[in-house]
Protein backbone atom coordinates (compact mmCIF):
# COMPACT_ATOMS: atom_id res chain seq x y z
CA UNK A 1 0.00 0.00 0.00
CA UNK A 2 0.63 3.72 -0.30
CA UNK A 3 1.53 5.69 2.56
CA UNK A 4 2.24 9.68 1.55
CA UNK A 5 3.68 12.31 4.11
CA UNK A 6 3.18 16.20 3.38
CA UNK A 7 4.28 18.60 5.21
CA UNK A 8 4.19 22.55 4.75
CA UNK A 9 7.17 24.88 5.91
CA UNK A 10 5.70 28.10 7.63
CA UNK A 11 6.29 31.28 5.74
CA UNK A 12 6.63 33.72 9.42
CA UNK A 13 10.45 34.34 8.79
CA UNK A 14 10.92 33.80 13.08
CA UNK A 15 9.24 30.31 12.67
CA UNK A 16 11.73 29.51 9.36
CA UNK A 17 14.88 29.89 11.45
CA UNK A 18 13.48 27.92 14.33
CA UNK A 19 12.54 24.97 11.66
CA UNK A 20 16.05 25.78 10.43
CA UNK A 21 17.84 25.19 13.89
CA UNK A 22 15.98 22.19 14.63
CA UNK A 23 16.49 20.62 11.89
CA UNK A 24 19.93 21.55 12.35
CA UNK A 25 20.01 19.49 15.58
CA UNK A 26 18.13 16.48 14.38
CA UNK A 27 20.41 16.61 11.60
CA UNK A 28 23.24 14.63 13.13
CA UNK A 29 20.78 11.24 14.24
CA UNK A 30 18.29 11.38 11.31
CA UNK A 31 20.42 8.70 9.27
CA UNK A 32 19.99 6.44 12.11
CA UNK A 33 16.41 7.04 12.49
CA UNK A 34 16.34 6.46 9.04
CA UNK A 35 17.66 3.20 9.13
CA UNK A 36 15.30 2.30 11.94
CA UNK A 37 12.63 3.56 9.65
CA UNK A 38 13.65 0.88 6.82
CA UNK A 39 14.31 -1.86 9.47
CA UNK A 40 11.24 -2.24 10.96
CA UNK A 41 9.85 -1.16 7.71
CA UNK A 42 7.77 -5.32 7.98
CA UNK A 43 7.25 -4.88 11.27
CA UNK A 44 4.93 -1.84 10.16
CA UNK A 45 3.89 -3.37 7.34
CA UNK A 46 2.29 -6.40 8.87
CA UNK A 47 0.58 -4.78 11.97
CA UNK A 48 -1.00 -2.14 10.27
CA UNK A 49 -2.04 -4.72 6.88
CA UNK A 50 -3.35 -6.59 9.47
CA UNK A 51 -5.30 -4.02 11.03
CA UNK A 52 -7.18 -3.28 8.05
CA UNK A 53 -8.04 -6.67 6.67
CA UNK A 54 -9.85 -7.10 10.42
CA UNK A 55 -11.77 -4.06 9.97
CA UNK A 56 -12.54 -3.16 5.99
CA UNK A 57 -14.66 -4.98 3.44
CA UNK A 58 -11.91 -4.89 1.17
CA UNK A 59 -8.22 -3.34 0.30
CA UNK A 60 -7.55 -1.28 -2.71
CA UNK A 61 -3.88 -1.73 -2.78
CA UNK A 62 -1.36 -0.13 -5.17
CA UNK A 63 2.05 -1.35 -4.93
CA UNK A 64 4.87 1.59 -5.24
CA UNK A 65 7.44 0.02 -7.12
CA UNK A 66 4.62 -0.45 -9.90
CA UNK A 67 3.67 2.71 -9.89
CA UNK A 68 7.17 4.17 -9.97
CA UNK A 69 7.77 2.27 -13.36
CA UNK A 70 4.80 3.22 -14.91
CA UNK A 71 5.70 6.69 -14.11
CA UNK A 72 9.49 6.16 -15.45
CA UNK A 73 8.72 3.72 -18.70
CA UNK A 74 4.89 4.69 -19.35
CA UNK A 75 5.04 8.39 -18.37
CA UNK A 76 8.32 8.86 -19.26
CA UNK A 77 9.07 11.22 -16.15
CA UNK A 78 12.87 11.59 -15.71
CA UNK A 79 12.62 13.01 -11.93
CA UNK A 80 9.63 11.24 -10.38
CA UNK A 81 7.51 13.39 -7.38
CA UNK A 82 4.86 12.75 -5.10
CA UNK A 83 2.75 14.86 -7.00
CA UNK A 84 3.76 12.45 -10.18
CA UNK A 85 3.00 9.39 -8.27
CA UNK A 86 -0.46 11.12 -6.83
CA UNK A 87 -1.70 11.44 -10.52
CA UNK A 88 -1.16 8.20 -11.32
CA UNK A 89 -3.00 6.83 -8.56
CA UNK A 90 -6.03 9.11 -9.43
CA UNK A 91 -5.72 8.11 -12.44
CA UNK A 92 -6.21 4.64 -12.00
CA UNK A 93 -8.92 5.38 -9.29
CA UNK A 94 -10.73 7.90 -11.59
CA UNK A 95 -10.73 4.98 -14.54
CA UNK A 96 -13.09 2.66 -12.16
CA UNK A 97 -14.78 5.18 -10.23
CA UNK A 98 -15.97 7.42 -12.74
CA UNK A 99 -19.89 6.75 -13.64
CA UNK A 100 -20.50 4.23 -15.80
CA UNK A 101 -23.90 2.68 -16.49
CA UNK A 102 -25.68 0.97 -14.04
CA UNK A 103 -27.10 -2.00 -16.63
CA UNK A 104 -26.38 -2.75 -20.35
CA UNK A 105 -28.41 -0.50 -22.62
CA UNK A 106 -29.41 1.76 -19.99
CA UNK A 107 -29.18 6.01 -19.46
CA UNK A 108 -28.89 5.57 -15.90
CA UNK A 109 -25.92 6.01 -14.20
CA UNK A 110 -24.72 3.42 -11.02
CA UNK A 111 -25.87 5.33 -7.56
CA UNK A 112 -23.65 2.92 -5.48
CA UNK A 113 -20.66 1.92 -7.47
CA UNK A 114 -18.49 1.19 -3.79
CA UNK A 115 -21.69 -1.41 -2.85
CA UNK A 116 -21.73 -2.81 -6.54
CA UNK A 117 -17.70 -3.31 -6.75
CA UNK A 118 -17.51 -5.28 -3.35
CA UNK A 119 -20.67 -7.23 -4.41
CA UNK A 120 -18.70 -7.62 -7.95
CA UNK A 121 -15.43 -8.72 -6.27
CA UNK A 122 -15.70 -9.92 -2.48
CA UNK A 123 -17.70 -13.21 -2.45
CA UNK A 124 -16.10 -14.27 0.52
CA UNK A 125 -14.77 -12.72 3.68
CA UNK A 126 -11.41 -14.38 3.31
CA UNK A 127 -10.40 -12.72 0.55
CA UNK A 128 -10.61 -8.80 0.01
CA UNK A 129 -7.36 -8.07 -1.65
CA UNK A 130 -8.07 -5.71 -4.68
CA UNK A 131 -5.75 -4.43 -7.44
CA UNK A 132 -5.75 -2.01 -10.04
CA UNK A 133 -4.82 -2.63 -13.72
CA UNK A 134 -5.57 0.03 -17.10
CA UNK A 135 -4.54 0.48 -20.39
CA UNK A 136 -3.24 2.57 -21.96
CA UNK A 137 -1.92 5.22 -19.69
CA UNK A 138 1.17 7.18 -21.49
CA UNK A 139 2.29 10.80 -21.99
CA UNK A 140 0.76 13.46 -23.87
CA UNK A 141 3.82 13.15 -26.21
CA UNK A 142 3.38 9.43 -27.00
CA UNK A 143 -0.90 9.52 -27.28
CA UNK A 144 -0.82 11.94 -30.06
CA UNK A 145 1.31 9.03 -32.17
CA UNK A 146 -1.22 5.81 -30.89
CA UNK A 147 -4.58 4.39 -31.97
CA UNK A 148 -6.51 2.18 -30.21
CA UNK A 149 -8.89 -0.69 -30.93
CA UNK A 150 -10.86 -2.85 -28.19
CA UNK A 151 -9.40 -6.18 -29.53
CA UNK A 152 -5.67 -4.97 -28.80
CA UNK A 153 -6.86 -2.99 -25.40
CA UNK A 154 -8.53 -6.06 -23.70
CA UNK A 155 -6.19 -8.71 -25.37
CA UNK A 156 -3.21 -6.75 -23.40
CA UNK A 157 -5.45 -6.12 -20.28
CA UNK A 158 -6.06 -9.81 -20.16
CA UNK A 159 -2.38 -10.97 -20.38
CA UNK A 160 -1.64 -8.38 -17.36
CA UNK A 161 -4.28 -10.11 -15.37
CA UNK A 162 -2.74 -14.10 -16.09
CA UNK A 163 0.75 -12.86 -16.05
CA UNK A 164 0.32 -10.50 -12.85
CA UNK A 165 2.23 -7.24 -14.87
CA UNK A 166 1.24 -4.09 -13.40
CA UNK A 167 1.55 -2.48 -17.23
CA UNK A 168 1.51 -3.61 -20.68
CA UNK A 169 5.30 -2.99 -21.06
CA UNK A 170 7.26 -6.09 -20.21
CA UNK A 171 4.15 -8.20 -20.28
CA UNK A 172 5.40 -12.20 -20.27
CA UNK A 173 3.42 -13.38 -23.24
CA UNK A 174 4.29 -16.88 -22.58
CA UNK A 175 2.29 -17.40 -19.46
CA UNK A 176 -0.98 -19.27 -20.13
CA UNK A 177 -4.28 -20.37 -18.01
CA UNK A 178 -3.68 -23.90 -17.06
CA UNK A 179 -5.42 -26.84 -18.93
CA UNK A 180 -7.29 -27.97 -15.69
CA UNK A 181 -8.70 -25.85 -13.00
CA UNK A 182 -9.78 -28.49 -10.67
CA UNK A 183 -7.93 -28.31 -7.33
CA UNK A 184 -4.94 -29.90 -6.30
CA UNK A 185 -3.56 -29.95 -2.41
CA UNK A 186 -0.23 -27.89 -2.36
CA UNK A 187 -0.16 -26.72 -6.41
CA UNK A 188 0.84 -23.53 -5.28
CA UNK A 189 3.44 -24.03 -3.20
CA UNK A 190 5.50 -20.58 -2.39
CA UNK A 191 8.55 -22.77 -3.13
CA UNK A 192 8.03 -22.40 -6.75
CA UNK A 193 7.87 -19.83 -9.22
CA UNK A 194 4.02 -18.71 -9.34
CA UNK A 195 3.80 -17.82 -13.26
CA UNK A 196 -0.09 -17.85 -13.55
CA UNK A 197 -2.35 -15.46 -11.54
CA UNK A 198 -5.42 -17.07 -10.53
CA UNK A 199 -8.52 -14.89 -9.96
CA UNK A 200 -11.55 -15.03 -7.74
CA UNK A 201 -13.50 -12.84 -9.46
CA UNK A 202 -12.87 -9.82 -12.33
CA UNK A 203 -14.31 -6.77 -13.18
CA UNK A 204 -13.57 -4.46 -16.29
CA UNK A 205 -14.77 -1.15 -17.14
CA UNK A 206 -14.77 -0.03 -20.47
CA UNK A 207 -14.97 3.63 -21.26
CA UNK A 208 -15.00 5.57 -25.05
CA UNK A 209 -16.14 5.23 -28.26
CA UNK A 210 -17.77 1.71 -29.90
CA UNK A 211 -17.92 -0.08 -26.21
CA UNK A 212 -20.80 -1.98 -26.99
CA UNK A 213 -18.78 -3.62 -29.93
CA UNK A 214 -16.23 -4.52 -27.28
CA UNK A 215 -15.65 -8.60 -27.04
CA UNK A 216 -14.93 -9.80 -23.90
CA UNK A 217 -14.85 -13.50 -23.95
CA UNK A 218 -11.41 -14.12 -22.92
CA UNK A 219 -12.32 -12.97 -19.44
CA UNK A 220 -14.79 -15.11 -19.68
CA UNK A 221 -13.19 -18.52 -19.70
CA UNK A 222 -13.42 -20.70 -16.50
CA UNK A 223 -9.41 -21.72 -16.23
CA UNK A 224 -8.74 -17.76 -15.15
CA UNK A 225 -11.21 -18.71 -12.19
CA UNK A 226 -11.08 -20.71 -9.05
CA UNK A 227 -13.08 -23.81 -9.35
CA UNK A 228 -15.74 -23.00 -6.52
CA UNK A 229 -16.67 -19.93 -8.34
CA UNK A 230 -18.30 -19.93 -11.70
CA UNK A 231 -17.21 -17.64 -14.83
CA UNK A 232 -20.97 -15.96 -14.67
CA UNK A 233 -20.75 -15.33 -11.02
CA UNK A 234 -16.75 -14.41 -11.28
CA UNK A 235 -16.42 -12.01 -13.98
CA UNK A 236 -18.56 -8.50 -14.51
CA UNK A 237 -18.23 -5.31 -16.69
CA UNK A 238 -18.84 -2.19 -16.36
CA UNK A 239 -19.39 0.71 -19.43
CA UNK A 240 -20.01 4.25 -20.89
CA UNK A 241 -19.62 5.68 -23.74
CA UNK A 242 -18.27 8.58 -21.99
CA UNK A 243 -14.52 8.52 -22.69
CA UNK A 244 -11.93 8.97 -19.53
CA UNK A 245 -9.45 11.42 -19.83
CA UNK A 246 -7.88 12.14 -23.14
CA UNK A 247 -7.97 8.54 -24.29
CA UNK A 248 -10.82 7.98 -27.00
CA UNK A 249 -10.90 4.08 -25.22
CA UNK A 250 -9.93 2.92 -22.07
CA UNK A 251 -9.96 0.02 -19.41
CA UNK A 252 -9.61 -0.98 -16.31
CA UNK A 253 -9.52 -3.86 -14.27
CA UNK A 254 -10.24 -4.61 -10.93
CA UNK A 255 -8.86 -7.93 -9.68
CA UNK A 256 -9.55 -10.25 -6.78
CA UNK A 257 -6.52 -12.64 -7.30
CA UNK A 258 -3.08 -13.77 -6.29
CA UNK A 259 -1.60 -10.95 -7.12
CA UNK A 260 0.09 -9.71 -3.76
CA UNK A 261 0.81 -13.07 -2.93
CA UNK A 262 4.28 -13.09 -3.41
CA UNK A 263 5.57 -9.77 -1.91
CA UNK A 264 3.03 -10.16 1.22
CA UNK A 265 4.52 -13.31 1.53
CA UNK A 266 8.15 -12.40 1.33
CA UNK A 267 7.06 -9.33 4.39
CA UNK A 268 5.60 -11.64 6.71
CA UNK A 269 8.70 -13.95 6.10
CA UNK A 270 11.29 -11.12 6.69
CA UNK A 271 9.02 -10.24 9.74
CA UNK A 272 8.85 -13.60 11.32
CA UNK A 273 12.63 -13.59 11.66
CA UNK A 274 13.14 -10.55 12.52
CA UNK A 275 10.16 -11.43 15.78
CA UNK A 276 12.06 -14.61 16.37
CA UNK A 277 15.07 -13.26 17.42
CA UNK A 278 13.15 -10.39 19.31
CA UNK A 279 14.87 -7.70 17.03
CA UNK A 280 13.41 -4.45 18.08
CA UNK A 281 10.45 -5.20 19.84
CA UNK A 282 11.13 -3.05 22.53
CA UNK A 283 10.69 -0.04 20.17
CA UNK A 284 6.78 -1.11 20.28
CA UNK A 285 6.40 -2.80 23.72
CA UNK A 286 7.44 1.14 25.20
CA UNK A 287 4.23 2.43 23.48
CA UNK A 288 1.77 -0.17 24.24
CA UNK A 289 1.87 -2.83 22.16
CA UNK A 290 2.72 -6.32 22.92
CA UNK A 291 4.29 -9.37 21.77
CA UNK A 292 0.38 -10.88 21.71
CA UNK A 293 -0.21 -8.05 19.01
CA UNK A 294 2.67 -8.92 16.59
CA UNK A 295 1.62 -13.34 17.20
CA UNK A 296 -2.08 -11.90 15.75
CA UNK A 297 -0.94 -10.26 12.71
CA UNK A 298 1.13 -12.92 11.99
CA UNK A 299 -1.52 -15.51 12.53
CA UNK A 300 -4.12 -13.55 10.25
CA UNK A 301 -1.60 -12.57 7.46
CA UNK A 302 -0.31 -16.47 7.49
CA UNK A 303 -3.89 -17.46 7.18
CA UNK A 304 -4.52 -15.18 3.93
CA UNK A 305 -1.52 -15.95 2.70
CA UNK A 306 -2.53 -19.76 3.00
CA UNK A 307 -5.92 -18.86 1.44
CA UNK A 308 -4.66 -17.39 -1.11
CA UNK A 309 -2.26 -19.95 -2.21
CA UNK A 310 -4.97 -22.81 -2.37
CA UNK A 311 -6.55 -21.04 -4.52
Amino acid sequence: MLYILTHTVPRDSALKERMRHIKHLAKKDSSVKRKMEVIVQNYNSILTLSHLYRSSDALLVHENDAVHKICAKLMNIKQISFSDINQVLAHQLGSVFQPTYSVEGSCHYRRNPLGDLMENLVPHPEFKMLGIRNIPQMSENSLAYSTFTWAGLLKYLRQMLISNSKMEEGIDWHVRPPLSRLPTLGKASLNRELQFNTSIANLVILRGKDVHSADLGGFKDPALYTSWLKPINAFNVWKTQRAFSKYEKSAALVSNSQFLLKPLDTIVGKAWNMFASKAYIHQYTKFGLEEEDFLDSFTLLEQVVASYCNL
